[in-house]
């Protein structure tokens, strides 16, 4: 199996594809063991779910977050991928009022280019050269915003979400009404920003 064989996820600015390009070309020279060699040894895993997966890949075998999660994604096939976007939107964008608000922040975002989207497992994401901007979906039917912009702001809860070391605040955003003026102007920061 070859570094080719592992699909990139979409949706990614050209910065971003050659990171991930870095990381598969640079595996079997940083470890001494090729991809497929790395995928035969994650199929041995005991573990079920993915993340404890990925845990004992580090634990065990000392590979890192993002190696680990390309390795798995081969050995463990998925069509929650990120070679299948549509999927994965469908999958986590499941409740009309969070697609809502997601539908709302692409129409937002549409004017700003250039500007990629990409479908993650748990969220989408938002770049120019770099990540300005996250969505993910909340239990209650809203969506929770994260942007790489500090802000001070009542309505923006601190601290940092697992989908980007990037974002640097959050916004609750409990219904598509939520996207006003302030969310667009703060968008329309991080983008620049970034």
């Amino acid at each position: 199996m070859s570094q080719d064989d592992l699909p990139l996820p979409s949706g990614m600015t050209e910065q971003q594809t050659r990171w991930f390009s870095t990381l598969r070309v640079n595996l079997e020279r940083d470890t001494g063991k090729t991809l497929g060699e790395w995928v035969e040894i994650a199929r041995t895993c005991p573990e079920v779910r993915p993340r404890a997966r990925a845990i004992w890949m580090r634990d065990q075998h000392g590979l890192g977050a993002n190696r680990a999660a390309q390795v798995l994604s081969l050995a463990f096939p998925s069509d929650k991928n990120w070679d299948n976007p549509e999927g994965l939107r469908a999958s986590l964008w499941h409740l009309p009022e969070s697609l809502a608000v997601l539908v709302a922040i692409e129409a937002r975002l549409a004017p700003l280019t250039p500007m990629v989207s990409g479908q993650r497992q748990t969220f989408t994401s938002f770049s120019r050269k770099a990540q300005f901007a996250a969505l993910r979906p909340t239990k209650a039917g809203g969506a929770m915003l994260g942007l790489a912009l500090p802000l001070a702001e009542g309505r923006v809860l601190r601290g940092r979400e697992s989908w980007s070391e990037r974002l640097q605040s959050k916004v609750e955003l409990p219904d598509s009404g939520a996207v006003d003026a302030r969310i667009v102007a703060w968008l329309s920061a991080a983008w620049e920003a970034s």
